[in-house]
Parts: structure tokens; sequence; C-alpha cells
């Protein structure tokens, strides 16, 4: 009997215990609603990129695509950033544009996209977020939703490159890493920050 009422109370504690988890600290804030806005930043950022690509893609081929990537993909993010009020980004451990090299954080989290992956998890599903206090001590939130390749991306990202294309990404991005991509393979990611109040 008093088994049994031992485990009865570890079983309300280890409850309650996962109950008070799932709340935030004291001193952290709610962030549910800013996982929603990033959600929809990552998601209006990719939508506006994929339909300019489309566009660009139609009026005069891949090769003109690029020049989206190369010259609009940068104004279209710190447009939508000034919109939104918060920094949108993308980003990759495998560059093509040196100017979308992750900080230490995105580092660590694309390496456990990475990690994720490999267990299984698909590539579209993957995301993270967290509050952090950046260089100057303010609590920044940040969120990274992963990219996966799609067919479409393949042109330009694939493993077999049409060698017009090929020439004016090796003309455009000496240093690019981002080929050798397979269908529903992790390309990169959204990135997110947002300083808190």
């Amino acid at each position: 009997m008093r088994y049994a009422s031992l485990l009865a109370l570890g079983a309300v504690l280890i409850a309650g215990a996962a109950s008070a988890q799932r709340q935030p600290a004291a001193d952290q804030p709610d962030v549910t609603t800013e996982i929603t806005a990033s959600r929809a930043a990552a998601r209006q950022f990719g939508g506006t990129l994929q339909d300019a690509l489309q566009q660009a893609v139609q009026v005069g081929g891949p090769v003109n695509g690029i020049a989206v990537c190369h010259d609009r993909a940068g104004q279209i993010a710190a447009d939508l950033s000034s919109k939104l009020n918060m920094i949108v980004g993308r980003t990759s451990l495998r560059l093509r544009n040196p100017a979308n090299a992750p900080d230490n954080w995105e580092l660590a989290v694309l390496k456990q996209f990475e990690a994720r992956k490999a267990q299984g998890e698909p590539a579209d599903t993957l995301e993270f977020s967290a509050v952090i206090d950046d260089e100057q001590g303010q609590k920044t939130f940040r969120y990274m939703k992963a990219i996966s390749t799609a067919a479409p991306c393949l042109t330009c990202h694939g493993e077999a490159i049409n060698p017009e294309v090929d020439a004016r990404l090796k003309a455009l991005y000496p240093n690019d890493q981002a080929r050798g991509f397979r269908e529903g393979e992790l390309r990169g990611a959204f990135t997110i920050a947002k300083p808190l109040q």
C-alpha cells in the first residue's frame, strides 16, 4: 500500500514538472506569438522569392532566374525586414553567396537540422527557435525554418546543371558550394531575428 502511494506521488510530481516545463520561465517571454510571426515571415520571404524566380525563368529561362537570387533576393529580404520589424534572411552550410554566411547560432542550428534529417525527419518540417542574449545583452528571439530542395531548385542547385547556367553561376559565385543537391535534401534555412522589449 505504501509503495502504491509513493508511485502515485511520483506520478503527480512528474506530471507537475512536465506541466511546469511547458510554461515560460518568469524571466522569459512567451514566444508563441513570435514563432507564429516568424513562420509567416519565412513563408512570405520564400513565396516572394519563388514568385520572382518563376517570373524571371518564364521570361528568360534559368539563366535569367539566377539574376533574381543575385540581384533581388537581398532587397526582398531587406524590404520584408523593414516591413515586419525583424531581420529576415537565409543561410546554409553550403553557401553560394558569402553574404549569407551563418553566424555561430545559425551554424549550430543548421548542424542540428542536419542531424535531425539524418535521423529521419523530413527537411521541410525542421524548425527551431530560442530566446538568446545578443552581444549587447539584448534579448533576441531567433527562429530558423529549413529549406528543402524542391525539384525546380535542381536547375541551379542539382547534380547536373546546364552548361549555360553553370557558366553564369561560376561567373557570379566563384566559390559556389550550393550545388550537388538532390530533391528533399536540406539546402539551408530561412533565418529570423527580432529584438525583444
